[in-house]
């Protein structure tokens, strides 16, 4: 079954996070959606309907028969067998949402339509929604999870507080002197992925291959790590996407953050205003600051972004692709691409330096870039200037 997961138009509306990776690619919950459908449907082969500089990284693949699906849905069991059983020319709304189209080129204008009422349908169509709606993301990541593998004993070190049921440690995964609250949501630990003794958690949280949460982290749900994330400090209601660390003391809630970035030592990121107030935050399609209906929005921080010790961010701050922040007091609530310090008046980052500096970082992983992450970030980069630092 070839499975295309079609941007629809929303690159931007998931911007940063969606400016290195289709919409089809982000992190939420357990899983990303490729993975997800890969999960559910038997077989599947998932590739991308993107923007042009993203396909030779996340590469389109079209055959006589595809299955042409709104990258921004999240699917469970009974969404894709309504996917799997669309006809060819037939097309798939859940709550007037398009969901999926079976044929060879994707055309909606003569589909026979198919109207369906799913419950749970959990749509994103906005980069808070990454956090908003992660609970109800992870919670049936994890009903799917142990339907289709079982999990390992919890070592008696730990104290589990709820129904053991909502805790899943997977193979390989190494959990000791902990205090896990799953009365609130449950708590996946996948494969070979670590807590550290000491470490506080209250559900929903989930850890995918590879994570660890250092020594005595404080976690609150809904929290989900990708893999070989490490995370320190106090963190509540974030998603990290994957190879991403927070490894220090320091506040981060109602977050989302890219692949490959580091956050300093004592980074504090505020994630309510002080008069209690609807934030604003940076809209990648306007290019201006837009107001929002969200009271809780803390950091969206794009791949391979840094921030130096003791940064301290404001309210809803959006910091562009490959930016290091350094530079004293507050950055600005917009931090663009490739920013050297982070500040109004401070150069941009030098592009063959920027490459290395990215291309370090992703060695100690055993990977390094790919000439689809250099076309990227040649995207990417600002055309109206050299870079300097």
């Amino acid at each position: 079954m070839n499975i295309i997961l079609h941007d629809l138009d929303l690159h931007l509306n998931f911007a940063p996070l969606s400016l290195t990776r289709p919409i089809g690619n982000l992190r939420m919950g357990i899983w990303t959606n490729d993975e997800r459908w890969k999960l559910l449907v038997d077989k599947a082969q998932v590739s991308y309907a993107t923007e042009e500089y993203l396909q030779e990284k996340f590469p389109l693949q079209v055959e006589n028969d595809n299955f042409w699906i709104n990258a921004s849905v999240i699917p469970n069991l009974e969404i894709a067998d309504k996917v799997t059983e669309l006809k060819v020319g037939e097309a798939l709304f859940v709550d007037d949402v398009f969901v999926a189209f079976r044929g060879q080129e994707f055309r909606l204008s003569n589909a026979k339509r198919i109207d369906e009422s799913i419950e749970p349908f959990i749509h994103i169509t906005e980069r808070w929604h990454l956090y908003q709606k992660n609970e109800a993301v992870l919670c049936q990541d994890f009903e799917c999870i142990k339907v289709h593998h079982d999990g390992f004993n919890c070592s008696e070190t730990n104290t589990i507080i709820g129904p053991r049921e909502n805790l899943f440690i997977d193979e390989g995964a190494i959990v000791e002197g902990a205090i896990i609250n799953v009365s609130a949501g449950p708590v996946y630990v996948g494969p070979n992925a670590e807590i550290m003794e000491g470490s506080v958690i209250r559900g929903p949280l989930a850890m995918a291959s590879h994570s660890v949460l250092k020594l005595s982290a404080k976690v609150y749900g809904a929290t989900s790590m990708g893999p070989y994330c490490k995370v320190g400090g106090e963190v509540n209601n974030v998603v990290f996407q994957a190879y991403s660390n927070k490894g220090h003391d320091g506040f981060l809630g109602n977050s989302v953050i890219g692949e490959w970035c580091n956050i300093g030592a004592d980074t504090n990121s505020s994630n309510l205003k002080n008069n209690y107030g609807s934030v604003k935050t940076y809209d990648f399609r306007s290019h201006q600051m837009e107001q929002t209906d969200v009271q809780f929005m803390g950091l969206f921080m794009g791949d391979h972004s840094k921030t130096g010790i003791n940064t301290m961010l404001n309210t809803a701050t959006v910091i562009g692709v490959s930016s290091t922040l350094f530079s004293a007091g507050f950055p600005p609530k917009y931090v663009p691409h490739f920013s050297w310090g982070g500040g109004k008046e401070d150069p941009v980052y030098e592009f063959d330096k920027a490459v290395e500096s990215a291309n370090n970082m992703m060695v100690r992983r055993s990977k390094e870039i790919t000439p689809g992450d250099l076309r990227i970030f040649k995207a990417l980069y600002p055309s109206d200037t050299n870079g300097s630092s």
